[in-house]
């Protein structure tokens, strides 16, 4: 054994870990969080931007020109939908289908593609019982590093 090489006989103190660093470790070391969604801790300055909650969003009124935000989980571009990219979007309280228009799509599409958390801009629409929302702008949402998206095309 080396001089000075010996491990040490207790460990260093630590400052605490903030609640956004408890869910990333989470997140990092299981892929999910006892202690609370990555978004609810974004929660305050979406409030602030007037950004519906998922559960909001289902009771909201159609073609109502809304924003939401959170993690994408998924993106699909199907070779049959004309264009469409159909991404999924996971909140504190539940999930939100986004209906990207082509248009949009081409404007945005670094934006789509890059980004794990996204701020959508768009109107309400409601087909069948279910809940969409028609893209109008897409902007990027920081939430917490490392976080990412499970894309199939």
């Amino acid at each position: 054994m080396l001089p000075g090489t010996a491990p040490a006989l207790t460990a260093p103190d630590l400052p605490e870990m903030t609640a956004v660093e408890e869910t990333i470790a989470d997140l990092w070391a299981t892929g999910v969080s006892a202690t609370g969604h990555p978004v609810q801790h974004a929660r305050p300055r979406l409030d602030r931007c007037g950004a519906l909650t998922a559960a909001a969003l289902r009771t909201a009124p159609v073609n109502r020109p809304v924003v939401v935000g959170g993690l994408v989980t998924h993106r699909q571009r199907p070779p049959t939908a004309g264009g469409v990219l159909f991404i999924s979007l996971e909140d504190e309280t539940g999930l939100i289908d986004v209906v990207c228009p082509p248009h949009v799509w081409q404007r945005r599409r670094r934006t789509a593609l890059q980004n794990a958390g996204l701020l959508v801009h768009g109107t309400v629409e409601r087909r069948g019982g279910a809940t969409n929302l028609r893209a109008t702008r897409l902007a990027p949402l920081t939430l917490a590093p490392g976080t990412t998206g499970r894309d199939f095309r």
